[in-house]
């Protein structure tokens, strides 16, 4: 399982199972499970969890999943554990917990979707498949505490691999509630516990290291740009070092949460400094792009009506996105409408990256339109070539953050999930770069100088079209 395309191959191949008709709730429950834990959230977390279930129903219940070395192990203890049936009293034996690797996941669905059904139109119980790692069922519960129903106990991990704790319910028509703790991780070699999943280790030092690179970037750009150039400064470059210092800040949070999971198993609060900051960052980035794109206070010094409304519809939706991200960071699959939030998030964002290209076209279409009556042609094709250039690159780190990024964490071995989270950053300092780069405040822009020469070629430039989106 340490290559690329296994793992990939076999995502494909559960969605297959999804589609086939012969899948009963509990097996399609179990691969909808399966694929949507590649959802991305930010930021990934094994952390310490205590969690609350009241009459669920699901036939299968995935909690988290955990990349383990060849030292690991997991903890679960339940407690106010009870259970009904509309039909008659289940056998708690049919109510369990076990983990199983994404590998003997496609097994388990593949080989219970070919056994025959139960005289009584039952499916094979998942919990006695030979394909999963059992802990514990409720009979074990009832035998060690048959009166105040609580069980707790560890459970070595000795064969490195990405595991997912599920409970199953394979009694027909039953509901469960109980209270349930996990706790998942790796032991090092002093015997200490490392919460962060094996794939997810190096992600503290990768934030730490962006977080000093925003760090030394805005200091840069206050000191050169808003302080000794400061009379070619506009608002609009005020707001971008607000940028850089919610994007530093949200990074310097997210290392501490990390680091912090990773050594005691919670956060310590910084989960919620790094939920505040995202939501400063997410509404800033997008109002930079889109103040940028409208041109506002280095070109024109208002904004239009309909370029009003871009960020009314824009910031609202990000407040929703940002509700959506807190809720999909801190709970996780075992809540019923934990893939009703994803779907939500990955739907708004993908409004918003459509939202805020608008502004940056409007502006094309309008310095093609003052071209042919200003007579101001070489100032008017700089222009053109700036926003033109600004599109493209807009367009390449959206489709870089939301497509590539996230196929890296999709087809990435989990020993390498880190990759994704580098690739991202990588790809966000470059854009924050050549953004910050390209709009700077100069006294003299080399856009805006030009000669005889070069106003006849702009002309000719302007005449011939190049600049139709």
């Amino acid at each position: 399982m340490d290559g690329v395309d296994p793992i990939h191959t076999a995502r494909n191949f559960v969605l297959f199972l999804i589609s086939q008709k012969g899948l009963t709730p509990e097996q399609r429950e179990a691969a909808v499970s399966y694929c949507y834990s590649a959802t991305p959230t930010p930021p990934v977390q094994s952390e310490i969890k205590n969690l609350k279930i009241t009459t669920d129903s699901r036939p299968m219940i995935l909690f988290e999943k955990f990349g383990y070395t060849q030292r690991g192990g997991v903890y679960i203890s339940v407690s106010l554990v009870s259970f009904s049936s509309f039909l008659s009293d289940p056998d708690p034996s049919l109510f369990g917990f076990f983990l199983i690797s994404e590998e003997n996941l496609i097994q388990a669905i593949y080989e219970s979707q070919q056994q025959t059904p139960s005289p009584n139109g039952n499916a094979a119980c998942v919990l006695l498949s030979p394909y999963i790692l059992p802990l514990f069922t409720f009979r074990d519960l009832y035998q060690t505490s048959p009166d105040d129903y609580k069980y707790n106990r560890s459970y070595p991990i000795t064969r490195p691999d990405e595991y997912s704790l599920y409970f199953a319910n394979c009694a027909p028509k039953s509901q469960v509630s109980m209270v349930v703790h996990t706790e998942m991780f790796n032991t090092r070699p002093d015997g200490s516990r490392d919460y962060l999943s094996t794939g997810q280790a190096p992600v503290p030092s990768i934030y730490l290291a962006f977080a000093l690179a925003y760090t030394v970037f805005l200091a840069g750009w206050i000191y050169l740009f808003l302080f000794k150039n400061r009379l070619s400064a506009h608002r609009i470059h005020h707001f971008m070092a607000g940028l850089l210092l919610a994007k530093a800040l949200n990074l310097f949070s997210a290392t501490e949460d990390q680091h912090y999971i990773r050594v005691t198993g919670t956060p310590h609060g910084w989960d919620i400094l790094f939920y505040l900051f995202q939501f400063l960052k997410g509404i800033l980035l997008f109002t930079v792009i889109v103040l940028i794109g409208t041109g506002w206070s280095f070109l024109k010094p208002f904004l239009q009506d309909r370029e009003k409304k871009v960020l009314m519809i824009v910031i609202p939706l990000q407040v929703v996105a940002n509700i959506a991200s807190v809720v999909i960071g801190e709970t996780g699959p075992f809540i019923e409408n934990w893939f009703t939030w994803n779907q939500v998030f990955l739907l708004i964002d993908i409004i918003c990256c459509c939202a805020i290209i608008f502004p940056i076209v409007w502006s094309i279409r309008a310095l093609r339109e003052t071209s042919k009556t200003d007579g101001k042609a070489a100032r008017n094709l700089a222009k053109l070539t700036l926003f033109r250039h600004f599109y493209i690159v807009v367009i390449g780190y959206l489709y870089f953050t939301r497509i590539v990024v996230y196929a890296l964490k999709t087809i990435a071995s989990y020993k390498y999930r880190w990759v994704s989270v580098a690739a991202e950053e990588t790809a966000s300092l470059a854009f924050y770069i050549f953004m910050f780069y390209m709009f700077r405040p100069v006294e003299k822009n080399k856009y805006f100088v030009f000669d005889e020469e070069e106003e006849e070629e702009a002309q000719a430039a302007l005449r011939d079209e190049e600049f139709e989106l």
